[in-house]
C-alpha cells in the first residue's frame, strides 16, 4: 500500500502534507435541506441544477458537464492509448492510464524553472500516436498555473490530441484576487476536471465533474460513467449544489497563510517556488540533508510534509500544504520543520 494513504488513514497534529482548503462542516440548515431528497438513482449526466452552476463558472453549457465521483473518476473516463503526462503530478494522473494499458510518457516541469510548462521538452516527446496530454492548473504539488498562451501553444503542438486540464485548484485564490477563467471553452479538444474537494473544502462528498464541448467525447465519458458507477449519490449532488452556491470564501485566509510560509522560507535554508493558487507549494531542502532523519524528526513532533517522491519529484523537494491548519498551528508546524532541518 502506498505511503500516501497515510494522508487519510493516519492523522497528525501538524499536518503540512494535507492539500485542502479549510474543511467545511455541515450546518443544521444543510441537514434540514436533506429532507425530501430522493434516494433513488440519479441520472448519468448528474443533477441539472448542479451542472448549471458548474457550467456558469466554466463558461460552457450544462450539457457539457458530466458529474463524477470526484476528479479521479473524471480522469478515468477518458479513453487513451498513448498519454503524455506533465509532472510532477497528482499520482492517479499517472497510475490511472497505465493501469488501463496506456503508454505514459512523463515530461517534468522543473523547480529551477518555476514549474512552468516545458513546451520545448513536450514538443520533443510528442509523436503522432499521442492521443491524450494530461496536466494540472494550478499544478499539484507546486500550485503553479499554466498560462493561457502556453495552453494555446500546446493545442498547436498537438493538433490531434485531447488535452486534459485538471482545474481542481482553479477557484482557490489568494486574498480578493479574481478566479482565473477556465480552459473549458477554449477548444473542443480540451477536457477539464475538478471537484468540491480542494478549493471548496468538501472532500467528504466525493463529488467532481468533467467538462467537454465535444459531444462525441461527452457521450463516451457518459457511457463509461454508467458502466462504472451508474450515477452519483443524490445526497452528494444535493450537498455539492449547496457548497457551490456558497462560493469559495478562503481567499483572505489563504493569503495570510501563504504570507506566513513565505516569511518563514526567507529566514531558513530552503528554496520556494511561490504558488499562483491553491493551498500548497513546493520547498527544496538543503542538498546534504539526511531525508530519512528529517522525516523521522518531524514524525516525533507529530508533524509531516508530503515527500516529493509521491509526485515523481526529487526527495529533497517537499509539498507543504498551508490551507488546512489554523495560523497558530501553521506557525508551529513550520517551527517543527525548522527543528528537523
Amino acid at each position: 500500500m502506498s505511503s500516501m494513504t497515510a494522508l487519510i488513514d493516519c492523522t497528525v497534529r501538524y499536518d503540512l502534507a494535507e492539500s485542502t482548503c479549510p474543511p467545511l462542516r455541515l450546518t443544521e440548515d444543510d441537514l434540514a435541506g436533506l429532507s425530501g431528497v430522493p434516494l433513488g438513482y440519479g441520472t448519468t449526466r448528474g443533477d441539472l441544477t448542479l451542472r448549471e452552476l458548474i457550467a456558469a463558472g466554466a463558461g460552457v453549457t450544462s450539457d457539457d458537464v458530466l458529474i463524477t465521483v470526484g476528479a479521479i473518476h473524471a480522469m478515468s473516463l477518458l479513453p487513451a492509448k498513448h498519454v503524455l503526462l506533465v509532472g510532477p503530478c497528482f499520482p492517479p494522473a499517472r497510475t490511472l492510464p497505465s493501469s488501463r494499458g496506456a503508454r505514459v510518457d512523463v515530461v517534468d516541469a522543473r523547480f529551477d524553472e518555476g514549474y512552468r510548462l516545458p513546451l520545448d521538452r513536450i514538443e520533443a516527446v510528442l509523436d503522432p500516436a499521442t492521443d491524450l496530454i494530461s496536466l494540472a492548473s494550478p499544478q499539484n504539488p507546486s500550485g503553479v498555473r499554466v498560462e493561457p498562451r502556453d495552453l494555446e501553444a500546446l493545442l498547436d503542438l498537438a493538433p490531434t490530441a485531447t488535452i486534459l486540464v485538471d482545474e481542481t485548484y482553479r477557484e482557490s485564490v489568494y486574498g480578493d484576487a479574481p478566479v482565473p477563467a477556465s480552459a473549458a471553452a477554449l477548444s473542443p479538444r480540451i477536457v477539464t476536471c475538478s471537484s468540491v474537494s480542494k478549493a471548496h473544502g468538501a472532500p467528504g462528498l466525493r463529488l467532481g465533474w468533467l467538462t467537454t464541448t465535444d459531444p462525441g467525447l461527452y457521450e463516451q465519458a457518459r457511457t463509461a460513467k454508467f458502466e462504472t458507477t451508474i450515477a452519483c449519490s443524490t445526497i452528494d449532488e444535493h450537498l455539492a449544489t449547496r457548497v457551490l452556491r456558497r462560493g469559495t470564501t478562503s481567499g483572505p485566509f489563504l493569503r495570510s497563510a501563504l504570507d506566513v510560509v513565505l516569511r518563514w522560507a526567507a529566514d531558513h535554508p530552503v528554496e520556494i517556488v511561490t504558488p499562483d493558487g491553491g493551498p500548497l507549494c513546493c520547498l527544496r531542502l538543503p542538498a546534504g540533508l539526511d531525508m530519512d532523519k528529517f522525516h523521522a524528526t518531524l514524525s516525533e513532533a507529530d508533524t509531516r510534509v508530503a515527500p516529493g517522491a509521491w509526485f515523481g519529484e526529487d526527495d529533497h523537494i517537499v509539498r507543504v500544504g498551508f490551507g488546512h491548519l489554523s495560523l497558530p498551528d501553521l506557525a508551529q508546524a513550520l517551527a517543527n520543520v525548522a527543528m528537523a532541518l
